[in-house]
């Protein structure tokens, strides 16, 4: 089963990772930036391969500055790890694959 990788903005945010049943892993991106572009086919396999512990949501700066603002976001790619609607971990930059597993282990425990 494919998992889809929902596209959040000021209207679905907060109720999204308030009502979450797992931990959500949010992408915060932007369509100009290569790390973002290297770094969403990564996600994309992530989500799939982990669909029943993790969601994984996607944040574009550019159209979404007030989020964006609110989580403190100076560089991109950055991801948090919501769990329980709360920041648990947060991670910058774009990595590989193996190093993306390794960094959200403790969430897909």
């Amino acid at each position: 089963m494919a998992a889809a990788i929902s596209n959040l903005d000021t209207t679905t945010f907060a109720e999204t990772i308030a009502s979450a049943d797992k931990p959500v892993v949010v992408d915060f991106w932007a369509e100009w930036c290569g790390p973002c572009k290297q770094l969403a086919p990564i996600l994309d396999e992530v989500a799939q391969e982990n669909a029943d512990k993790i969601s994984v949501a996607k944040v574009n700066v550019d159209e979404n500055p007030d989020i964006a603002r609110q989580f403190d976001i100076m560089q991109i790619p950055t991801l948090i790890v919501f769990e329980n609607g709360e920041p648990a971990a947060r991670f910058m930059g774009a990595s590989g694959k193996a190093s993306l597993l390794e960094r959200l282990d403790g969430f897909l425990g």
